[in-house]
This record gives structure tokens, C-alpha cells and sequence, in this order.
């Protein structure tokens, strides 16, 4: 019997106050993340529990955000106006966002691309909307939970992961065969799974509210069973080996979800297989010498899309550290890692250089400090740390203070 099971069994009869002390008891114990620091999570909730003033307004404003989140859902796949080709409103549908309309031909077929340029229209299919708004919704409502202990955010968490995963008359089949579709080029393509990275959300949420009552081991089998097809489905498909054979970003965040759901069902070896890769397939291939990332300066968005990458490199990193494989100090012969991709950056963060290449929508400093914060941990021999302390600091309230450690 596991532990779960054993922990249900005498919560559900005993009721709150015995649930509030087992709380309490296992606060040492870290939840079962993959993304979120979970030493950072256990420091954090003992801190408030000890009394600290400094975390308070974040804690209080996770709450408030929670309670705006209790009245936010059920989102569904199949609430969505159009029918994918396969006829069934069960499977996820969504277009391609910087694909628009095409001004020379009558109907606007096909499409053409205009990078960086996101077609509001897209929005009318609404799966693509409904699937941040529920990824969003659950991680403030699972954060929540872990921080007060309050049943009433695992019992929406519960509820909007019941609906999206697992109810048969609301949920999503496991696959995205139809995500970014182009009108007149395809029904759905490989670029597409860069939208499922949402469902990592929801392995992070479970982790966070395991233990509740709530969460029953029935509901942790029907999760782990549709996550173990859509898995199946991004490893076997074409669709889905096409976003693993990408160079840029989408490669990155498609090997980053097949090691975090590997690592969810406990399939240690595939997570092994995928992250012992990722320094020859991704670090050597997406990093030059001087730290640049040239498939993501290509774009019009060059600097979002150097963090974001690089963010997603470094959430490999992390994930590697559980099972031995070090990509925080893997480097070529001619000198590319991940550690010199964050000192191209950094100039440019510091405000100390400007940014020479594209980047439409504004350039936020921002973006880097939770890069710095982490390479502040994971490299202390560097100056990362007093680069954090250059940066417009964050308010008190910011929800980082609680998820990010300190340098």
C-alpha cells in the first residue's frame, strides 16, 4: 500500500483537524515537482509558518488571485465552435498565430506568415485560450493549496483537471493532431505541440495538492493513463516526431515534455534516454561559441525568444540533476553551453548594451532575472548574483519571492 493511499485513508474519516496536523508533520518533505523548486516550495511554506513578515504580501496576494481562480472554469475541449476533421469535438483544434489571411486572393487562401504578428482571429476556436486560461487557473489554485492547506483550492483543481482529462462527456482526447493547423496548407503540424507545454501545469499541479482528499488515487490513475497515451502519441506519431526532430525552441520544449511526462509516469529510462541527449542534439546545435542562439535571433521577437529557449534548456538542466546527468556544466570543444548563452544575455538585461536585433512587442529587462536568479544557485562562482541585484527589484507581493530561491 502507498503512501497515498495510506494518508487518504485516515484523512478522509478524521476530517480537518487531523489533516491540518498531518500537514504540518511533512512539511520536510518535498512535493513531487519537476518544474518548481521543490527545496524552494517546503523553505517557503516553512518560512510563512514560522512567521515571515517578508512573505506575506506574496502570500496574500496568491490568495487573492486564488479566490479569483475558484470562479474561473470548467474549461472542456469540446467547447469550441468549429468540428476538427476527424469529426470529433473531443480532440484539441487551434490555428497557427502568426499565419493570416492572404490579401490577394479572394477567400485568403492559403495563409501566409508574418513572424511574430499574432492573428487575433485564432482566438474564436478557443481551445487554445481555454487551455492557458486552465493552466494558469491551476497552478495559482494547486500554490494556494500547498500554502494554506485550504480544501477548497484542490477541490477546484480537481474539478477542472477532471473535466479537461477525464470526463467522458468533456475531455480531451490524447492527442494534437489538429493544434496549428494553416489554413490552406495543413490541418494541424508539429509547431503545434508548443502549446501542449501547458499540460506540464497540470502534472505540477497534482503534485502540489497530492495528499488532499480530494485527489483520489481513482483520479491519479485516469490522469496517469490519458498522459501515458498522449506521451505514446508524441513519441509514435508523425506529427509529434516532427516537433522532436525541430532544432529551435519547439525541439527544446518538445524534449523538456516528453522527460517531464516520463518522469510523472515514472518512466525514469525515457527521461534518462531524452536528457542525455539534449547536450549533442540541443546545447551543441542551438548555442554558439559566443553564447548567441542565431535560430532564435532570426525571429522578430529575438529576445523573448532567447529566454524562452534558453529557460527551456535550463528546465532540462534542472530536470537532469535528478538523475545524474549534468547539463549545467556541459560544454564543446569550441565552448557552447548553457552557461555561456546566459552571458550573451546578460548586457542586454543590465541595460548595459542595446539590443541589436528584432524584438516587436517591447523589451522588458525583466524577462532575464529569473534566468540570473537560477544561474546565481547553479554557478556561484560566477558574478550572477550581484547582476540580480542590478535589476529593478520585484515587489513583495510577487509570487517569485515564494518559488524562486535567493542566491
Amino acid at each position: 500500500m502507498n503512501r497515498l493511499t495510506l494518508t487518504r485513508r485516515w484523512l478522509a474519516p478524521i476530517g480537518c483537524i487531523l489533516a491540518t496536523v498531518y500537514c504540518a508533520t511533512v512539511v520536510a518533505s518535498p512535493p513531487r515537482v519537476f518544474l518548481l523548486d521543490s527545496e524552494q516550495l517546503v523553505r517557503a511554506r516553512q518560512q510563512l509558518r514560522d512567521g515571515d513578515a517578508g512573505l506575506e504580501p506574496a502570500l496574500k496576494d496568491l490568495k487573492r488571485e486564488a479566490h479569483d481562480a475558484l470562479s474561473e472554469g470548467p474549461f472542456s475541449v469540446v467547447n469550441k465552435p468549429a468540428t476538427p476533421p476527424s469529426g470529433d469535438k473531443h480532440d484539441y483544434m487551434s490555428l497557427a498565430p502568426y499565419w493570416w489571411p492572404n490579401p490577394d486572393t479572394p477567400d485568403g487562401l492559403p495563409y501566409i506568415h508574418r513572424d511574430g504578428e499574432r492573428n487575433p482571429a485564432i482566438a474564436k476556436l478557443r481551445n487554445r485560450e481555454d487551455l492557458g486560461k486552465m493552466a494558469e487557473t491551476i497552478e495559482t489554485l494547486a500554490l494556494a493549496y500547498y500554502f494554506t492547506g485550504d480544501e477548497k483550492y484542490a477541490a477546484r483543481v480537481r474539478l477542472l483537471l477532471r473535466t479537461w482529462f477525464i470526463n467522458a462527456e468533456t475531455r480531451m482526447n490524447p492527442n494534437f493532431n489538429y493544434a496549428q493547423g494553416v489554413r490552406g496548407h495543413n490541418t494541424g503540424r508539429g509547431q503545434g505541440l508548443i502549446e501542449s507545454r501547458l499540460f506540464m501545469q497540470s502534472v505540477e499541479a497534482v503534485g502540489l495538492i497530492a495528499g488532499s482528499p480530494h485527489w483520489t488515487d481513482q483520479d491519479e490513475l485516469a490522469l496517469r493513463d490519458w498522459f501515458s497515451e498522449f506521451l505514446n502519441w508524441m513519441l509514435t506519431s508523425r506529427i509529434g516526431r516532427d516537433e522532436g526532430n525541430a532544432k529551435n525552441n519547439h525541439g527544446t520544449y518538445y524534449d523538456l515534455q516528453v522527460a517531464v511526462y516520463a518522469l510523472y509516469l515514472d518512466n525514469t529510462d525515457s527521461a534518462r534516454q531524452v536528457l542525455e541527449s539534449v547536450g549533442e542534439k540541443r546545447i551543441a546545435v542551438q548555442i554558439e561559441p559566443d553564447g548567441r542562439q542565431p535560430l532564435e535571433l532570426a525571429r522578430t521577437k529575438a529576445w523573448s525568444y532567447s529566454i524562452g529557449n534558453l529557460s527551456g534548456l535550463m528546465r532540462l538542466a534542472a530536470l537532469g540533476e535528478r538523475l545524474g546527468v549534468d547539463l549545467w556544466h556541459y560544454e564543446t570543444e569550441d565552448g557552447r553551453s548553457i552557461r555561456v548563452a546566459i552571458d550573451f544575455l546578460v548586457p542586454f538585461g543590465l541595460g548595459e548594451q542595446q539590443w541589436p536585433y528584432q524584438q516587436i512587442d517591447g523589451f522588458s529587462r525583466r524577462a532575464i532575472r529569473p534566468l540570473l536568479r537560477q544561474a546565481a544557485v547553479k554557478y556561484p562562482d560566477a558574478p550572477y548574483r550581484a547582476q540580480v541585484a542590478k535589476l529593478p527589484r520585484i515587489d513583495a507581493s510577487d509570487r517569485a519571492n515564494l518559488l524562486t530561491p535567493l542566491p
